[in-house]
């Protein structure tokens, strides 16, 4: 693959791992309140929205950052089927 393949997949990996760490954050007191944490929701919530939209939580368990992440990962494997048809 190209330069412009792996910087672009390097970039979704990076995401991907914002997401799960926004994801323990919640499971920390106040992990989300801090600095830290509000800088990673600003990048993490619009993404995660939509799908809090589509998906309403079940009880006290809110399963739609686990479908962001599949629809990430998805994602991220269109784009490595993209690159390697290309190139």
């Amino acid at each position: 693959m190209g330069l412009v393949a792996t910087i672009v997949l390097n970039a979704m990996q990076i995401y991907w791992f914002l997401c799960i760490i926004y994801i323990f954050m919640s499971w920390l007191p106040n992990a989300r309140e801090s600095a830290f944490g509000q800088g990673v929701g600003r990048l993490v919530e619009p993404f995660f929205e939509p799908f809090r939209r589509i998906i309403p939580p079940i009880g006290m368990i809110d399963i739609s950052p686990i479908v962001a992440l599949f629809a990430l990962r998805f994602a991220m494997d269109g784009v490595r089927y993209l690159f390697s048809f290309f190139m």
